[in-house]
């Protein structure tokens, strides 16, 4: 297979029913449905160790498309993955899946990571891990922008110099591919007619000549974009204008003393403006929302945040936005087409040691550490105010604007093109993975952390069990007496490692004669020399054979 994945899956990364819900499962979620609507004529694949993840994948596929066949591919089964040629994962994570990969061969499958977040401690440490994982040119981190790229780079940067000052500067250095490709949206889901329209307003108790401003997304002022820029502008804009605005915020809190924060403040700093807070969580509030608002604007400001998935929604739903000349906004808003990129301001490097010092050393939690860094990050007020004064009072421009925005939604984010860019990926990864010159030479087959635990710990018995080592039974009823201690609970929890009857009453017709070693053993009971040791080992835990 060249166009398919796997998928890793637990339900946190892609439902939408958790009660902190983030932009990562809302962006898992919205890929699980480019790849039910992509599958072509193959099954969706869930890779997950756990059979209840599976089964919840089953029932996820079967409420977005009950035509879709799934197939449960246990974490264990590299053989499968191996068929299926590619493993997609939910985040950064390569690292910790090359590693199992080297049990089925370094060129047994592709796997392909993607970026969410990359300021915190967890995704840093899986991006600088790259350079000593055992990751190949087959492999691909998918940088969700060119500010996330930049970002995976200067990481990389910093981790090869530090490794060449650690182990010399002959080092070689293996990097996985690092394309951009954006997060996707189904603009399908954001057509709004103009009864919609009505309806919405209707529903939300707004009149015909508000003017409705729309924010979408969590109400986080420390972890996603701070609201006083967003109520100073609104506020001079009402008086300036004269018109009836409304801002209608769509998301959810993290907790009461945020949400008092952000009803306070809206009431403090735009008091001329109508501030309505919704539940975002409410798919059928946040529709509502998105039909019935003119001008969408979001205020990015935080170093957590990597692409912003909501100016695409905007766009979709066909209004203009208002949003920073932040991180991947830059690459999916066009200034002066779409609508407008607001300056920001951030200060130099060297100036921020003291809170990455304090989050390192745990004086300082990730959240304080962004809400810190975004303390210092300033938007253009002057003009803010004026783009956002020229969209209030010019409608034409409004529906210009929005319907420009429309149109690239549609040609460059819609899911249908852009899971179309992961399966090209998928076909580049499975080509270069097979024309690779030469099989790559690895001399360990496993990750040395995670080592064969009669290697790690070969030293603590007294003796090891070899082919050499001579076992006999301890009762001419070897087999009736396994047969009862396999149904203790002191013995059948380890189901996995207990030998199957049938070859107990092998090695016990085998033994009851003479005294073998299992090598001799191996070969009359006609069994892998493998199998025989650990079998043995069981009967001698039971005490039902002795070795020697």
């Amino acid at each position: 297979m060249s166009n398919t994945a796997a998928i890793l899956f637990e339900p946190d990364a892609y439902l939408l029913s958790e009660p902190k819900l983030m932009g990562r499962q809302a962006a898992g979620n919205s890929f699980l449905r480019a790849a039910i609507a992509g599958r072509g004529d193959q099954p969706v694949y869930a890779y997950t160790p756990n059979q209840k993840s599976a089964a919840i994948f089953k029932q996820v596929v079967d409420s977005i498309d009950s035509q879709a066949l799934t197939q449960w591919v246990p974490a264990d089964r590299l053989d499968l993955l191996e068929k299926i040629g590619a493993l997609y994962l939910p985040g950064p994570g390569l690292d910790v899946a090359s590693k199992l990969r080297l049990r089925a061969g370094i060129q047994a499958y592709s796997l392909i990571g993607v970026t969410h977040t990359t300021a915190s401690h967890r995704a840093m440490d899986a991006i600088t891990g790259l350079l000593t994982a055992p990751v190949m040119p087959w492999d691909a981190l998918i940088c969700t922008s060119t500010a996330v790229l930049e970002t995976v780079k200067v990481l990389l940067n910093a981790e090869i110099e530090a490794l060449r000052w650690r182990f010399g500067s002959t080092i070689q250095i293996t990097l996985p591919q690092l394309p951009v490709i954006p997060l996707g949206v189904h603009c399908s889901d954001f057509d709004f007619s103009a009864d919609d329209r009505l309806f919405a307003r209707k529903m939300l108790s707004i009149d015909d000549d508000e003017m409705v401003l729309v924010f979408v997304g969590r109400l986080s002022f420390h972890a996603k974009a701070h609201p006083h820029a967003m109520y100073l502008a609104a506020q001079e804009v009402a008086i300036k204008t004269g018109k009836k605005i409304t801002l209608l915020q769509c998301g959810w809190f993290g907790n009461d003393a945020i949400k008092a924060s952000f009803i306070d403040g809206a009431a403090q700093f735009c008091p001329n403006v109508r501030a309505r807070f919704v539940d975002g969580r409410n798919a059928e509030l946040a529709r509502y929302s998105w039909a019935c608002a003119d001008i969408f604007i979001s205020l990015s400001d935080n170093v957590q945040e990597t692409f912003g998935i909501t100016p695409i929604e905007a766009m979709a739903a066909g209004l203009p936005v208002i949003v920073t000349d932040w991180n991947g906004y830059k690459d999916t808003v066009r200034d002066g087409v779409d609508g407008f990129r607001i300056p920001t301001w951030m200060p130099p490097p060297a100036l921020g040691e003291q809170f990455a010092k304090g989050h390192e050393a745990g004086t300082l939690s990730y959240d304080i550490y962004c809400g810190l860094s975004c303390q210092t990050v300033s938007v253009c007020m002057y003009t803010l105010i004026e783009k956002l004064t020229l969209l209030v009072e010019n409608n034409a421009l409004r529906q210009t604007m929005g319907q420009a925005g429309k149109t690239r939604a549609r040609v460059q984010f819609d899911w249908h093109g852009v899971y179309q860019q992961y399966q090209s990926l998928y076909t580049h990864l499975k080509a270069l993975r097979e024309s690779a010159t030469q099989k790559q030479q690895v001399t360990f087959h496993v990750s040395p952390n995670r080592l064969d635990p009669f290697l790690s710990f070969g030293h603590y018995p007294s003796s090891l069990i070899q082919p050499s080592t001579r076992v006999a039974v301890l009762s001419d009823d070897v087999l009736n007496q396994y047969r009862c201690l396999i149904q203790n609970p002191l013995f059948n929890y380890a189901t996995q490692v207990l030998p199957k009857v049938d070859l107990v009453e092998k090695i016990d017709c085998a033994l009851q004669t003479q005294i073998v070693t299992l090598d001799e053993l191996s070969t009359q009971t006609h069994t892998n020399l493998g199998e025989i040791v650990l079998a043995v080992a069981v009967l001698a835990k039971m005490n039902l054979v002795k070795l020697a």
